[in-house]
Formats: structure tokens, C-alpha cells, sequence
């Protein structure tokens, strides 16, 4: 299974992409909201889209309003839940997650990324099946192995990957237990570095050379979208150098 991306490269989009990680954590709270209500305490989806907003310093005025909108008390807009599914150049499977107040809009945007960037949009479940969802937790190089693989499984999590190429560490827990791993976690002093329920790829496709660059600006492009909130691959970019 390969590896996600480091914790300071996310971070570092994250923070050059500020007003855009507003939007996308926006939609992700009215729809969770919408969807479950808006007590986070009873609706882990909307649990983790507030803490992913608090992540990106979302001040809290604005978590409450977006939440508000949601459950009626404000007038707000409708998204939209769809996924698009694809192959990037080099035959690297993509899935594009977005909220949308317009599918038309959306999903012309999204074919014209695969097309502009040599791969081409699939039907449902073209490369869902390579993929399987999971909860998260990454630490840095120099974290307490022994404490963190003691604590996780006490947690209840499924499996403790450590990467010999760097030291990080990933707890990997199933996407129901994963708001209670966390929190245990965080409990006993192991508050992750990024924490997330992600798709992940049993399986990579290698890629180097201009196919890797095509598939790199793909997937660049397709998050840069404000309808799209989580793009995954299966790309190895390993060989890319």
C-alpha cells in the first residue's frame, strides 16, 4: 500500500491554499451538518470537518455561520455529494470527490482536467475497486515508536506502519473507529501530525518522466478546483526522482 504524501507537504499546500481550504472545509461542514445535524457531538462527519477547519486556524465565527446555513436557522446553498472516477496518463487511477451546487458545471470541469492532461474520465466504479477506505494518523521522523504502536493498539486501531525510508510513522485504523482513535490517542499525549478517513490504493503504478509531470499537474489541477474536495491516486512517483 503506498504511502501518502509527507506531513509538511500537505501542510504547505494547505497553507498556500488558504482561502481555498476555507471553501472546500465550508462545504464539507454544510453537508455534514445537512446530512446529520449540527451537533458534532453526535455527527462525526461534521466532528471532523470542524477540526479540519480549526487545523487550517478556521476562525470559529465562521465554522458556526456555515453550520447555521446547514440546519436552516441562516439561508445557504444546497451542495451536491459526487464522485468522478478516471486513468491519468501511465494508467494511474484517479478519484475526484466533490460538492458541487452544480453537477453540469463540475463535471465538464473535471473532464476537461483528464483530458487536458492526457488521462480520461471513467464510469462508476472504473478504479473504486483498487481503492479502500481507512482513518490516518501520521507522525513525523523521531515520534516514540514503542509508545505509539502501545497506545494504538490499545485504541483499537487495525495496524502501525513505519516507513524505513524516514522514520514516520502511520497508525491505520477501520473509518468507523477513527474519530475514537484519535481521540485516545490524543489522550494519551500522541496528537498526530495530520489525521484523516482517506482512500488509499492496495496496489501503485509507477510513473516517471513527462508522464509523472502530466499526472503531478493533474492531480494539481483537479484539487485547485473549489468543487472538488479530496483527490486520490494510485501514483508512484518514486521513479520520478
Amino acid at each position: 500500500m503506498g504511502r501518502g504524501p509527507s506531513i509538511e507537504a500537505r501542510k504547505n499546500a494547505q497553507d498556500a491554499q488558504r482561502g481555498k481550504i476555507f471553501t472546500k472545509v465550508i462545504r464539507e461542514i454544510s453537508v455534514a451538518a445537512r446530512a446529520g445535524g449540527g451537533d458534532p457531538a453526535g455527527n462525526p462527519r461534521l466532528r471532523a470537518a470542524i477540526d479540519r477547519g480549526l487545523d487550517v486556524n478556521m476562525p470559529k465565527d465562521v465554522i458556526e455561520r456555515a453550520i447555521k446555513k446547514a440546519t436552516g436557522e441562516l439561508e445557504g446553498v444546497s451542495y451536491e455529494e459526487i464522485r468522478y472516477e478516471g486513468y491519468a496518463a501511465g494508467g494511474v487511477a484517479v478519484i475526484v470527490d466533490c460538492l458541487t451546487d452544480n453537477k453540469v458545471r463540475t463535471v465538464a470541469d473535471v473532464r476537461h482536467a483528464f483530458t487536458k492532461f492526457g488521462g480520461n474520465l471513467g464510469t462508476d466504479g472504473s478504479v473504486s475497486f483498487l481503492f479502500r477506505k481507512l482513518g490516518v494518523l501520521s507522525y513525523d521522523a523521531g515520534a516514540d515508536e514503542a509508545r505509539i504502536t502501545e497506545a494504538a493498539i490499545e485504541a483499537g486501531a487495525d495496524d502501525v506502519v513505519v516507513y524505513p525510508e524516514d522514520g514516520a510513522i502511520d497508525v491505520i485504523t477501520a473509518p468507523e473507529a477513527f474519530a475514537q482513535v484519535k481521540a485516545a490517542m490524543e489522550a494519551a499525549g500522541l496528537a498526530p501530525g495530520f489525521a484523516e478517513v482517506t482512500l488509499r490504493a492496495d496496489t501503485d503504478a509507477p510513473v516517471s518522466g513527462e508522464t509523472a509531470e502530466q499526472v503531478r499537474k493533474l492531480l494539481a489541477w483537479l484539487a485547485d478546483m473549489d468543487d472538488v474536495q479530496h483527490v486520490y491516486s494510485n501514483a508512484d512517483f518514486g521513479a520520478a526522482g
